[in-house]
Parts: structure tokens; C-alpha cells; sequence
């Protein structure tokens, strides 16, 4: 049979050219011919192949089993553990403790489970003296210092193959078959897709260490985050104790669940009441803070959010945000100017999320803005109150889910009266049933102007409590 000649297609429009040239002779295009495999004369049978065995969307199915680390924040994330066979990504910033934490969950794995730790940035040295400073250098887990993807391979795919395996980082990892450098999008796409291979047909779980870009994004191609099962974000303030790490993707549990660390030196200490430990510096009644009820994931969780309302000598007044959505900041200062006639414009605007937790639930917004109300008015919030709500951009404030789960967790430290959207009909009937008894008030707004009001009426009865003071 005759070997079929290469040819050269004009990408853009299509015209074949005998050589290669850098212009297209039809279309005039620069750069757009390329070569390819001339197609062969004569009908190409089609493929043949079997038959697929399709079944009903009922079924019985059994829940994958899980493996548990013996990190309980660890596990909660991952949706109750560890699944045999699944890949999990974890990304982070430089120094925030990706490597620590795999290697205190392997090392909690050990006792029960072969386990693997593949570096591919350190020495295995270099992992021992981690492991000495973690106190878990006496485990019984495997190191290596590999980057080539085929010798990875050859290692676990045999008789004694391993159970869980650990790849820090995939950003090192390379193909033979690819000429480009390690980390470039070919190579991570490559190894990620032959490391997942063979961690399917073992039945390995496979914990992946991913960087991030600049921009906070895991880095590489967008495709590795859709090649995983799981895909989990390690947060925080590189100078601060707190950790967050934080479902976005998980084929087996929910998503946006978070696990609270602090950083120690002895490594990262579950955090098992983030609430308690987020306001325990929480320096009593001052004004320009409120105390937020969210919800990450499945966890109610209280964290004081901050505001600070300052005279400002420059034109354009800044807005400094740490922990939450600028725009949505800009938002909210849009609706208490225009709905409730409040004046920033001449001030500078800073908030911070305390503890180094980044919020993005749209609850927060009713405890923003009683921050910044009350920095500007000087005025505090309610003692003992809690507040969340949506706002929206006529100056209603909009109910938010799970709100019982919230009240229940305030109520649980300590805390009084609630500042909440007002609730339907039926629910305002199980809301009193359930609050019936237990001293916690709950103060429903439907206004934003109406949470301005509370503050203005407690500037209008300062006064005469001082004289009663003089008097």
C-alpha cells in the first residue's frame, strides 16, 4: 500500500499548499498553515466495538466505604473521609501548610494503611525533619523523591501497590513523551491524567498538591480541577495562627464545607469550636463591630466582622476590605446612602473579617452594614446580639436559609437577641414555638432603615442618661 504524503492546511481558510510557507497564498493569513496527514483514498470503514450495557436510574447502591484519618476536620471536609480509588486536590498559597497537613494525614493513615509520600520539591531529609518537628517521624510511612512520572508509576502499579499515596507537588511532575518543561500546561495535564489512570484501576486514593496562581487559582489547566474528584482550597493569613481548609468540589460529600486549623509549632491543631476560638479576643462592646451568624457548608459559625468609618483629607475616600467582597462592600454603601441617607462619601471605609476568614455569603451583608452604622454613628450594636440578613438594592433586607441552625449556635455562646429578616407566617409560628422559653430574642427587620433606626434611638437616649448621671 502507498504511504500517504503530508500536506499543508491553511487554518483559517481551509487551502492546501504543498510546502509549508508563513502566508497563505488565498486567505493572506500569517502563521496559520499547518501540516497534515493527507486522508486516504477510497470509503474508511467505520469502527467497530461493543455494545454498551445501559441501566436503570434506579438502583441499589451501596455508599463508598471511607477511610478515616484520625483528623476529624480533615475528614469532615472530605465528606466523612477518604474514598478508595478517588483523587483529591489540595491548593494553597506558598508556606500555608499544604505539606504539613498531607503529612500528618498520612501519618495518622499509617497505623492501618500503606501509605506513600512522593516529594518531588523536597529532599527526603528534608521530610524527615518536618516529621520530627510533627512527632510522627516514628509512623511507618514511605518516602521518595521522584519527578518522573513513569518511575512513579512502576512503583505503585504492582502486587504490594499502596492504598493512599501522596504527590507533592504535580507542578514538578513530568512525562517522557512531552519535550516541555515540568509545569508547563501539557506536562501537569499529562501527569495528572496517567497519575488519576492508574490510581482508578488500583484503587488508590490519590492526594494531589497543586499550586496556586497569583489570583488565588489552582495553577495549570482548569481541566485538572475537572479531572478530580475532590478539589480542596488551604486558606489563611501567612502571619496568622488560623487555617481554613475549604471544600469547592467533591463528588462525594458536600461542598463548601470547612475545617478550621491553628498553626503551631507543632504543626496544625484542629480547631473542634471555630465559633468560641474566632471571638475569643472579641473585646467586649465597641462600636464598629458585629457579630455574624453564617453557615460554611453544614457548620453554623459566629465571627466578628469589623468596621472602621474614618475622616479622609484625600478626593476619592478609600475602601479597604479584608475577608470580604469589595463590590458587595460598594453595594451595601450604594443602599445605606441612597435609602437611608447616610453620608460616606467624605470618609474613608476600612472592614476586616477577624480570625482570617474569608466570608462570601450574601447573609453577611445586614452584619456589614450594622458595622459600618455603627462606627459612623459611634453608637454600638445591641449588646449580646447576632445579626445576618441579605440586603437588597430598594433597602429591603431578605430572608436567609437555615436560620434555627444560626440562632442555635448564638444562643449556644452565650448571646441574647438576634437581628433577622422577617420571617413568613408559618415560620414565625415554629420560630416562637421553638423560642419559647429560652430567653433569646429575636428582632425582625424588614428594612434597612429600620436597623438605622435602632442605632438612632440609641443616640437619642445617651444624652439623657448622662444627665440623669449629673443630676
Amino acid at each position: 500500500m502507498a504511504k500517504n504524503d503530508a500536506r499543508f492546511v491553511c487554518q483559517d481558510c481551509g487551502a492546501v499548499h504543498r510546502k509549508w510557507m508563513g502566508r497563505c497564498d488565498a486567505c493572506g493569513a500569517w502563521n496559520t498553515i499547518i501540516e497534515e496527514q493527507a486522508p486516504e483514498a477510497g470509503p474508511r470503514p467505520a469502527p467497530k466495538g461493543r455494545r454498551i450495557a445501559f441501566e436503570p436510574l434506579k438502583g441499589e447502591s451501596a455508599p463508598p466505604p471511607r477511610r478515616q484519618t484520625g483528623i476529624g476536620e480533615f475528614d469532615r471536609v472530605c465528606g466523612g473521609g477518604l474514598v478508595a480509588g478517588s483523587a483529591v486536590l489540595v491548593g494553597g498559597d506558598p508556606g500555608i501548610g499544604k505539606s504539613t497537613l498531607l503529612l500528618q494525614v498520612v501519618a495518622g493513615l499509617s497505623t492501618n494503611t500503606r501509605v506513600l509520600y512522593i516529594s518531588g520539591e523536597e529532599a527526603i531529609d528534608q521530610v524527615r525533619l518536618r516529621a520530627q518537628r510533627l512527632a510522627v517521624v516514628d509512623r511507618p510511612v514511605s518516602l521518595a523523591a521522584a519527578t518522573n512520572v513513569g518511575d512513579v508509576i512502576a512503583s505503585l502499579d504492582g502486587r504490594d501497590a499502596p492504598e493512599v499515596v501522596v504527590i507533592d507537588s504535580i507542578q514538578t511532575m513530568y512525562v517522557d513523551a512531552l519535550d516541555s518543561a515540568p509545569g508547563t500546561v501539557a506536562q501537569v495535564r499529562a501527569a495528572a491524567s496517567e497519575l488519576i489512570r492508574v490510581a482508578k484501576r488500583r484503587g488508590i486514593t490519590l492526594l494531589i498538591v497543586g499550586h496556586v496562581t497569583k489570583e488565588g487559582t489552582l495553577a495549570g489547566p482548569r481541566v485538572l480541577e475537572h479531572m478530580v474528584d475532590t478539589v480542596l482550597y488551604f486558606e489563611g493569613e501567612r502571619g496568622h495562627q488560623f487555617r481554613i481548609l475549604r471544600s469547592v468540589k467533591n463528588r462525594f460529600g458536600p461542598t463548601d464545607e470547612i475545617g478550621v486549623f491553628e498553626m503551631s509549632d507543632r504543626g496544625l491543631g484542629e480547631v473542634h469550636n471555630p465559633s468560641a476560638l474566632f471571638l475569643s479576643e472579641r473585646r467586649g462592646d465597641v462600636s464598629g463591630a458585629a457579630v455574624f451568624a453564617g453557615i460554611e457548608g453544614t457548620r453554623p459559625l459566629l465571627v466578628e466582622i469589623q468596621a472602621l468609618v474614618a475622616p479622609t483629607g484625600l478626593g476619592t475616600p478609600r475602601r479597604a476590605v479584608v475577608g470580604w467582597d469589595s463590590g458587595r462592600l460598594a453595594m451595601i454603601l450604594a443602599v445605606l446612602e441612597t435609602r437611608c441617607g447616610l453620608v460616606f462619601g467624605g470618609s474613608d471605609v476600612y472592614l476586616n473579617v477577624a480570625g482570617g476568614l474569608r466570608i462570601g455569603e450574601p447573609a453577611a451583608d445586614l452584619a456589614v452594614a450594622a458595622a459600618l452604622v455603627s462606627s459612623l454613628t459611634g453608637e454600638i450594636v445591641p449588646h449580646g446580639a447576632v445579626v445576618f440578613g441579605e440586603i437588597g438594592l430598594s433597602g429591603e433586607i431578605r430572608a436567609v436559609g437555615q436560620t434555627e441552625a444560626r440562632l442555635k449556635e448564638a444562643q449556644k455562646l452565650g448571646f441574647t437577641q438576634a437581628l433577622m429578616p422577617a420571617v413568613s407566617r408559618s415560620g414565625r409560628a415554629a420560630s416562637a414555638a421553638s423560642a419559647a422559653g429560652s430567653g433569646f430574642a429575636r428582632r425582625e427587620l424588614a428594612e434597612l432603615a429600620d436597623l438605622v433606626a435602632i442605632f438612632a434611638a440609641a443616640a437619642q437616649r445617651r444624652p439623657r442618661q448622662s444627665e440623669t448621671v449629673r443630676s
